[in-house]
């Protein structure tokens, strides 16, 4: 029988409150067994940047790395986002490891091509490396992943944490029963975003279509749902969509929005 793994990817507005974020990393603390975390950025790197004088860029939510923007965002998420969320981890005395995709080779993507839009240096993934994953997770350590890749060139490449996330339950969940979560600052997927209560408690890839074209669902959550149907599809076992606060709700499918096929 496999064993049990959840990987809990977690959002960068919760990052950026520390309340919350310590809130958020005592409940990933307590959930039993295995657990891989995945994070993002948050604002710290659009405010380093503006100290730097380095313009941020967006299109469509999604940050352009040029390589000013590239340097920013590996010191930041490789490093002081990384570093911190690790040592919190450790005083809560989880034997926590802080790695990009490139520690380890364990996430190799392809610098985007360039379509409509040049995003610069942005990664799209390639392969994830799971049996150097699980060897970490067998030596008792939990990985805490930035949302930074790398490729065959030797480039370091601004990689979606989404989508790391599902790739990486993806990947893990050919050895492990995988559970993904993925946290935010909302309780769920909303039916109405002016209502934080108004939480879509299951949905599945019929009630996503209907969603997206009546504009229910839009930008952002567009990719997160994505990946989270993607990854129910080629074999992890769940997928939920919660409030940081109801992790270990969520985890026992008590709260949030589950997705379902």
């Amino acid at each position: 029988m496999s064993k049990s793994l959840y990987i809990v990817k977690i959002g960068g507005n919760v990052i950026d409150n520390p309340d919350a974020c310590a809130r958020f990393l005592s409940d990933f603390a307590s959930l039993d067994g295995l657990k891989i975390l995945v994070h993002g950025g948050g604002k710290v790197a659009t405010q380093i940047a503006a100290r730097l004088q380095i313009e941020t860029e967006m299109v469509e939510g999604r940050r352009i790395t040029d390589k000013p923007m590239l340097d920013v965002v590996t010191m930041v998420y490789g490093g002081l986002v990384n570093k911190n969320l690790v040592a919190q981890l450790q005083a809560l005395k989880c034997n926590a490891i802080g790695l990009t995709g490139a520690d380890g080779g364990i996430i190799r993507s392809v610098k985007r091509p360039v379509k409509t839009v040049d995003y610069g240096f942005v990664g799209d993934i390639e392969e994830v490396n799971e049996k150097q994953i699980a060897a970490l997770l067998g030596s008792n350590l939990i990985p805490v992943i930035a949302p930074l890749t790398y490729s065959d060139e030797g480039l370091l490449l601004n990689t979606n944490a989404d989508t790391i996330a599902s790739a990486t339950a993806v990947a893990m969940g050919r050895e492990y029963d995988v559970t993904l979560v993925y946290c935010f600052e909302k309780k769920g997927v909303l039916s109405d975003p002016e209502n934080d209560d108004s939480v879509i408690s299951s949905l599945t890839p019929e009630s996503y279509e209907s969603y997206k074209s009546t504009g229910v669902i839009y930008k952002g959550m567009i990719p997160k749902l994505d990946g989270a149907f993607a990854a129910l599809h080629d074999g992890v076992k769940r997928v939920s969509i919660c409030h940081a606060d109801d992790l270990l709700l969520s985890a026992k499918s008590a709260a949030g929005t589950t997705i379902t096929l």
